[in-house]
């Protein structure tokens, strides 16, 4: 972790003033370094007042999002462990796939304020305010077979649905937290999360997984065109977290997902916790088939991470990157 991040931390988790020799014999640096990094601190929008003969106090702060800010709410190993923060770029999916050229690490996350091409599922745009959303993209390198890989996309939404529960206290259900198989998360069964995964491989290795993950968090003003499928967690709960706490829990709940998924390179182990969000079980839905639509009813997904649906008393296995499903009279 470097040094301002170092201090951030300190500040963070004590009560009080810091002074500058604690600060100098902690991380063994001298003054000077411990100035830089406090004024530092200081640009990217923290509120820390110097005070001759007590030292420093970090004041409550703004909903900051840095790299230094994300670091400081990360309890991983592995996982978000390199970070690069945007305040506007085209898109986060975009600049982790040039980042994998440049040699990032497993786990390297991407963050920015704001996208200019933020896109969803088959081609879909995503609308992205600045200041008021989650936009980031965790680059993964796993040894698994391509066939597996999109089975991610679902080990996200679970940890993503796990992390609102949590940090929210949401309760699963139809007025709560749900997933809509197999990349978005519902809050009353609105839009609050969509999930776009992406591949490199070759036939039987893969190069890098990239999973892209939007969420509307302190969103105010939904577009009029999206309010009867879309929503933020701010609108539906009235309560205003900093987006740095939600993405620091949301990267401890993945890797742990994430390292259960290795374990058996499927869905075994999260299997039931996955379902248990899922909010089309055991109702009708449409299957969007290029082939052709049809309905039937869903009950569940299997480990690889297919839906399974009942049709004339029959099951069908509907991959993920197939089709798209949907309620029968509407999005879910």
């Amino acid at each position: 972790m470097e040094l301002k991040s170092e201090i951030l931390n300190m500040l963070k988790n004590t009560q009080g003033y810091v002074s500058g020799q604690q600060l100098c014999d902690k991380f063994n640096v001298s003054r000077t370094a411990i100035w830089k990094n406090i004024n530092s601190l200081k640009d990217e929008g923290y509120e820390i007042e110097a005070v001759r003969n007590k030292g420093y106090y970090l004041k409550e702060t703004a909903d900051v999002l840095n790299e230094s800010e994300i670091t400081s709410f990360l309890n991983t190993k592995w996982n978000a462990r390199e970070i690069y923060y945007y305040k506007e770029t085209d898109s986060t999916n975009v600049r982790a796939k040039e980042l994998f050229q440049k040699g990032a690490s497993h786990g390297t996350l991407v963050v920015a304020e704001g996208q200019t091409q933020g896109r969803g599922r088959m081609g879909r745009v995503w609308e992205s305010p600045k200041g008021e959303a989650i936009y980031m993209t965790t680059l993964l390198k796993p040894q698994i077979h391509p066939t597996e890989a999109s089975m991610l996309t679902l080990v996200m939404a679970l940890s993503i649905a796990r992390t609102f529960q949590e940090m929210y206290g949401i309760e699963i259900g139809q007025d709560g937290i749900q997933i809509k198989w197999p990349n978005d998360i519902v809050l009353k069964k609105k839009k609050i999360t969509g999930i776009l995964t992406e591949m490199s491989a070759d036939m039987d290795e893969v190069h890098y997984v990239i999973i892209g993950t939007g969420i509307n968090m302190n969103i105010t003003d939904i577009p009029e065109e999206l309010q009867e499928k879309a929503t933020s967690l701010l609108l539906e709960t009235g309560k205003k977290l900093k987006r740095s706490q939600v993405i620091g829990k949301a990267m401890d709940n993945f890797e742990q997902d994430y390292e259960k998924f290795m374990e058996s390179h499927d869905l075994k182990f999260l299997k039931e916790d996955y379902q248990k969000f899922l909010v089309n079980r055991d109702a009708q839905v449409r299957v969007l088939d290029p082939k052709a639509e049809y309905t039937g009813i869903a009950r569940g997904i299997n480990d690889k991470g297919e839906l399974l649906i009942e049709k004339n008393g029959e099951i069908i296995t509907v991959y993920a990157g197939e089709v798209s499903v949907r309620g029968i009279y509407g999005y879910v």
